[in-house]
């Protein structure tokens, strides 16, 4: 039996390859597992998805699904889902997280619909803290991914570091 993945991260309808690309990129290096959520705003063999993630797809674990439902019922979906959202909720760096949470995006035209808001509940909402007042939309997709990611799985390494220590 394989080891649960320490991270997984949830793209929910992504629509630019390019970021999908990157997003894998970081799932294959950071060891996390990676959901896609139909539909896709573009083709798997996408020439510019497989440019952004070069050879790392190889080494990635990932799993399309044809919907939020099935992704929901899935065996390989996460017990635990943080979405990270503009809409409020608490910052990232307030969030206790666990090993096998997953950290949800939404796509980079949309962010994620408002019923999918309403499914989980403002306590599994987060922000990536924002430093500049000037009302500024958002980070890229890539970008957030990636300070999410690293900030999830320096809270769970730290965890685990903590109990083998005792």
């Amino acid at each position: 039996m394989s080891t649960p993945p320490r991270l997984q991260l949830i793209l929910f309808n992504p629509e630019i390859p390019q970021n999908t690309g990157n997003i894998g990129r970081l799932c294959a290096f950071t060891n996390a597992r990676l959901h896609l959520i139909r539909p896709l705003g573009f083709e798997l063999t996408d020439r510019y998805l497989k440019r952004s993630g070069m050879d790392y797809w190889r080494a990635l674990d990932y799993h399309i699904h044809d919907n939020w439902q099935a992704f929901r019922t899935s065996p390989l979906a996460p017990r635990r889902i943080w979405m990270l959202t503009t809409h409020g909720g608490p910052d990232i760096w307030s969030a206790r997280f666990e090993q096998g949470d997953g950290l949800l995006f939404g796509n980079e035209g949309h962010g994620c619909p408002d019923w999918l808001h309403s499914e989980l509940g403002e306590s599994q909402r987060l922000r990536i803290p924002r430093f500049n007042p000037d009302p500024l939309r958002s980070l890229n997709l890539s970008t957030a991914a990636g300070i999410a990611t690293y900030e999830a799985l320096r809270q769970i390494e730290l965890t685990s570091e903590l109990s083998t220590a005792l």
